[in-house]
């Protein structure tokens, strides 16, 4: 146990917030976010004009983020058939950017204590029907043995804020996660979904190769925001909210923000979600959010505020939601998790997503050990999606996508400024096509089931043809290559 592990809590507690570090951020002593104006903008938008809509549209059309009083018009709109035209060029969007393919991930829950006592989470303090555990740098092994035989190369490791996960904890079960190899397979890249820090301790992180710092402000709503946070640390919300302007700060140049919907009005979120990559573009040189999420309230145990809260998000919102998202910041990686059901997942993927987990297990502990997913006493919350990996990747090669393990960016230095600026072209997907492509090879060839195998080599020979003439020979050549047992080839 580290030396800051060894103080009490309470003592603990009062050394992480540095008020300094977030005050060089505000402007007047007032943060990005102005409850106020946000409401006004949505009723100053009320029944927007059709022709005004399609401009907007045709502006996303060109990879340009839009303005808050732009967004706010998409989300006021009501015709059925002009929702029609946004899901259209959501997707379009979505493939001028990024093209047909779908990066996936898994989780990994490393601990569950936690000093905070948030309404909606079956983690929070006061929880006592949580079965409270951290794991062993040997039981993360396992984990990671765990996936990596599934065919995971991505993972996002995820803490509760408390002394016994701080950043030396941190900091050893990611370099234990990238240490550890089964066969062909390991962890190429590590993300990270945990307590904000200050910028010493993100810069800890960076030495050991952290990959994306996600941090969801869960709600954006000040009022809202107080009433669902009561105690702890995360109670201080302007340590939150500008959370990933320090580690951007200390050199973490992937970030990742999101918010919990269903705690207040989605059409506020979404310009919550705005006005903060505004803010992180503002600051950083035009570098804002890596990937935007946007999960919903799901049921916990012990959790009654679930069932009791006023602003649950329909699965027809839910997909309004994402499209606008998507064309708000087009350039923006857009991840859904295995929060959803499946069905919602494929009505979703084609307006916008970049991102899925599968094989998802939340339980601390769940994917080394045998137990039932339905042991929710020891999970965050419910999963609507349990299916396999290969389930997963199969029913995406069916939908016309290649899935991507690739992970070539973060290791050839194309992240932050650079990744943004040949993103923000809609050049990325020269790079990342290939590579996915290249990834998804080497899956169907080391852990596919003979079905997804067939479905998946389909999809390749649709995809090949597609891409830049002058990469097409390299592919081939590394396609042969991974046949013969290469590994690891990207462009």
């Amino acid at each position: 146990m580290s030396q800051v592990t060894s103080l009490s809590v309470k003592e603990w507690m009062s050394t992480v917030i540095k008020e300094e570090e977030v005050e060089k951020y505000l402007s007047g002593g007032r943060d990005f976010i102005d409850d106020e104006a946000i409401e006004a903008l949505l009723r100053e938008n009320a029944s927007p004009d059709p022709k005004k809509v399609r401009d907007i549209l045709a502006k996303s059309l060109n990879l340009e983020r839009l303005e808050p009083h732009e967004t706010a018009t998409l989300l006021n709109v009501e015709d059925p058939g002009l929702w029609e035209e946004i899901f259209a060029t959501a997707g379009e969007v979505k493939r001028r950017v990024y093209g047909d393919r779908i990066v996936t991930f898994a989780p990994l829950y490393c601990s569950n204590y936690c000093v905070n006592n948030c309404l909606y989470c079956g983690f929070r303090r006061d929880n006592q029907l949580q079965k409270r555990r951290q794991l062993t740098i040997e039981e993360v092994r396992r984990e990671a043995e765990a996936l990596v035989s599934l065919g995971h190369k991505r993972l996002i490791m995820v803490y509760g804020e408390h002394p016994l996960s701080d950043v030396d904890y941190i900091a050893t079960t990611i370099q234990t996660v990238y240490e550890t190899k089964v066969g062909n397979g390991e962890i190429r890249r590590v993300n990270v979904n945990a307590a904000p820090l200050d910028v010493a301790r993100y810069k800890i992180l960076k030495e050991v190769g952290i990959g994306t710092f996600q941090v969801f402000q869960e709600t954006y709503h000040h009022e809202t925001y107080r009433k669902v946070h009561p105690s702890g640390i995360k109670a201080n919300y302007r340590w939150r909210l500008y959370a990933l302007h320090r580690a951007q700060e200390a050199g973490i140049d992937d970030v990742a923000i999101g918010a919990l919907f269903g705690l207040y009005h989605w059409k506020f979120e979404v310009m919550g979600l705005l006005y903060h990559t505004i803010d992180l573009e503002k600051h950083f040189g035009g570098v804002g959010p890596h990937t935007i999420s946007f999960p919903r309230l799901e049921p916990a145990v012990n959790t009654p505020f679930v069932q009791e809260t006023g602003y649950r998000v329909s699965d027809r919102d839910f997909k309004r939601l994402v499209a606008v998202i998507r064309l708000s910041v087009p350039y923006t990686g857009m991840i859904i998790t295995a929060r959803e059901p499946a069905h919602v997942r494929r009505e979703v993927i084609p307006v916008g997503c970049t991102q899925t987990d599968a094989s998802t297990r939340i339980g601390i502990g769940a994917y080394s050990e045998r137990y039932s997913e339905q042991e929710l006493e020891r999970q965050q919350f419910q999963i609507g999606d349990p299916r396999s990996l290969d389930e997963v990747v199969r029913e995406l090669a069916e939908m016309g996508y290649i899935t991507s393990f690739c992970t070539a960016d973060y290791r050839c230095g194309r992240t932050g400024k650079y990744f943004m600026d040949i993103t923000k072209k809609g050049k990325i997907h020269h790079f990342c096509m290939p590579n996915a492509i290249l990834t998804f090879k080497e899956y169907l060839l080391d852990y596919a089931s003979e079905a997804t195998r067939e479905v998946g080599e389909k999809i390749i020979a649709q995809k090949l043809p597609e891409l830049d003439e002058r990469l097409k020979p390299v592919v081939r050549e590394y396609l042969e290559k991974i046949e013969h047992g290469e590994r690891d080839l990207r462009i």
